[in-house]
């Protein structure tokens, strides 16, 4: 006996890539711009703090994000400059923009990981206090704000891989302007013949005086 194969109908698969399109596009831009605000956010709090030794006395030293690194926050921007550049570009332009935004976020994510750890901020600012420039910071300890870092490059770089494989099905900006700026011409609605009802009631529909007063 033989087995028939379902084939999926046409406009069934035209609505569940149109579903697809809307969801991933949702899900990026909530990604992308969650993202960015996360990673601009922990940039600007506390990431590590110590202690340095000035004239025998234990001076606190503490260092923001951007004191250990601008990249992340850099990065954040140009993440979401490409977020929104997606939608003003198309095929192989758009897949540049949305390389770029993917990019962003691991450039970010490697970015926080890396200064997680480091300690240049602070013993700049220990060779400063000190008048020393050999000084270094002591009792160095890190906060988890370069992980929070880390979960704004992760969002980003989840709406760059989705803009990637999805981005063809979003939608772009309006071609009603040509690249020279020029608006394109409208077609002009059909000569209404008053010796024929229906003109006459398509033009009604129109919102047009068929009447030509």
């Amino acid at each position: 006996m033989g087995y028939v194969t379902a084939v999926p109908h046409p406009r069934s698969e035209a609505a569940g890539s149109a579903r697809a399109g809307r969801l991933s596009l949702a899900v990026a831009l909530l990604s992308g711009a969650l993202g960015a605000a996360v990673a601009l956010l922990a940039t600007r709090q506390q990431w590590s703090q110590g202690t340095a030794t000035v004239a025998g006395g234990a001076f606190p030293l503490t260092a923001t994000g951007s004191d250990v690194t601008g990249v992340p926050a850099a990065l954040a921007v140009v993440g979401l400059a490409a977020l929104v550049a997606v939608f003003a570009v198309r095929r192989a332009g758009r897949f540049a923009v949305a390389a770029l935004l993917a990019l962003s976020g691991a450039g970010i994510i490697t970015a926080a990981l890396l200064g997680a750890s480091d300690s240049s901020a602070l013993d700049e600012q220990a060779a400063q206090a000190s008048g020393d420039t050999s000084a270094s910071v002591d009792t160095l300890s890190h906060t988890a704000w370069p992980y929070v870092a880390v979960v704004g490059g992760v969002l980003i770089l989840l709406a760059g891989l989705l803009a990637l494989r999805y981005g063809r099905l979003w939608p772009a900006m309006s071609g009603r302007y040509e690249r020279g700026g020029t608006p394109q011409p409208r077609r002009k609605a059909p000569a209404v013949d008053p010796d024929r009802p229906e003109d006459l009631w398509k033009a009604l529909d129109r919102g047009e005086d068929p009447t030509g007063a």
